[in-house]
């Protein structure tokens, strides 16, 4: 299934329509903030790996 521009377009307007722009950015901020902390803890987690298993030597 592939998207085009015209259909990304269609759903970004219906977005829009339904939701307004200021919620939409309340949203994107959330969403932003969500993707930051995943990768913070994923990078602190492989970080913590290595130090876990050479103390258990």
């Amino acid at each position: 299934m592939h998207l085009g521009i015209s259909e990304i377009l269609l759903l970004i307007f219906l977005a829009l329509v339904l939701f307004g722009g200021s919620k939409l950015s309340g949203v994107g901020k959330a969403l932003g903030k969500s993707i930051r902390d995943f990768r913070t803890e994923l990078k602190g987690s492989d970080e913590s790996k290595p130090a876990e298993e050479s103390g258990t030597n």
